[in-house]
């Protein structure tokens, strides 16, 4: 008597895969943020090399000792005068709680009703008028040129930068720099940099944001 052994049949098994968790622009661009703050503070020289008193001299011989002098300190120290500058910025509006109030609030206006804004969001609603996000842009640029040239914020960031700069200006003028060493990347690109006073580095953040508002190019048509 035969036996025959049946085997049970195999079911097919079906994984199903979530899609993974997507980030908003805002906190993307605060992680960008957060990691160009971080590699421009890794990479700013060291500070008591900056302020170290045995590299000054009382003044320079002349004024291309001088030119010579600030153009090879803000090649070198690009980094630590753009910190220092926003040091500045800083410190002046944490002493002006208005300006301070003001600048954060027309920050907030860009954030929130223009740069990330979902694409799928319904047109802005006020006083029963529907405005396009080209018109949200027009009366945010119109806002922040009323409060850059018409009120104290403008007037209060400029003095404060100009401050900053002149004492970068001054430290680059009598710190000798003889002591250091440019490679010749750096030294290429020191002169394209001293203009700016440090404009790489940690003003990176201005494309970090760039990127994060283009990331949904569709909210702004």
């Amino acid at each position: 008597m035969a036996t025959t052994s049946s085997t049970p049949p195999i079911l097919p098994i079906s994984t199903t895969t979530s899609p993974p968790p997507t980030s908003s622009p805002l906190s993307l661009l605060i992680s960008r943020l957060s990691s160009s703050l971080r590699r421009s503070l890794t990479l700013a020289r060291p500070w008591p090399e900056l302020l170290d008193p045995s590299s000054f001299s009382p003044r320079p011989d002349s004024l291309p000792s001088a030119i010579h002098r600030l153009r090879r300190n803000l090649s070198y120290f690009r980094l630590n005068y753009s910190l220092f500058l926003l040091f500045t910025l800083s410190l002046s509006l944490l002493s002006h709680p208005f300006s301070l109030l003001l600048l954060l609030s027309l920050l907030s206006a860009w954030c929130f009703l223009y740069l990330f804004r979902p694409a799928d969001s319904p047109p802005l609603l006020l006083l029963r008028r529907q405005f396009s996000s080209r018109e949200v842009a027009l009366i945010l640029s119109a806002f922040s040129f009323f409060l850059l040239f018409f009120t104290s914020l403008g007037s209060l960031i400029i003095h404060s930068l100009l401050v900053g700069l002149a004492i970068v200006c001054v430290h680059g003028a009598l710190r000798v720099p003889e002591d250091l060493f440019l490679d010749e990347q750096e030294a290429a690109a020191g002169s394209v940099a001293g203009a700016g006073a440090g404009a790489t580095g940690l003003l990176s953040f201005l494309s970090a944001a760039a990127a994060s508002a283009t990331a949904n190019p569709a909210s702004h048509v």
